[in-house]
């Protein structure tokens, strides 16, 4: 069995929930004038997409509709029509910008499996480079990110921009 460790999400982990805050997919999809600060890069018409302010590795995105369901049987055949462009846009921008060399895509569904936000379905864009497993984060419990959260936003927003 190998172990796939991330201890730099510790930080979401212990984290406070949202808890009676509501749900910070649709709050952030409803506060257009601070995309930046949501870190939303881009609004169609029944999606958006954002950075994760806990990322796997730079440039981890999130595709996620505005309606607020749990299931992809929830969704519309337009939207997840929408998601999957949207998904290889963003994958194609990600390839351009930061010059990934491979993708994790996905979707967990349900706290069964693995949603950290479970009852608002999102999709999970993860670039990923040769070599970008190391040491740092099961030796040193540090996860090497090689660029900020807002560096990362401002780079791929241009592009993102161009999609309308």
């Amino acid at each position: 069995m190998k172990n796939l460790w991330a201890p730099w999400r510790m930080e979401y982990v212990r984290s406070k929930k949202n808890k009676g805050k509501g749900c910070v997919f649709c709050t952030k999809s409803k506060e257009k004038k601070n995309d930046k600060d949501n870190l939303v890069l881009f609004r169609g018409e029944e999606s958006f997409v954002l950075m994760n302010l806990f990322p796997y590795n730079n440039g981890h995105l999130m595709i996620t509709p505005y309606k607020h369901v749990e299931t992809m049987n929830s969704l519309s055949q337009n939207c997840m029509t929408e998601i999957m462009d949207l998904s290889k846009k963003s994958m194609k921008i990600i390839n351009k910008i930061l010059n990934s060399e491979g993708f994790n895509f996905g979707v967990n569904i349900g706290k069964a499996g693995g949603a950290g936000i479970a009852d608002h379905i999102h999709f999970h864009v993860v670039p990923r480079w040769n070599g970008d497993t190391n040491f740092m984060p099961v030796i040193g419990q540090t996860k090497v990110m090689v660029g900020g959260l807002l560096e990362t936003y401002n780079e791929l927003k241009s592009s993102f921009d161009k999609l309308n």
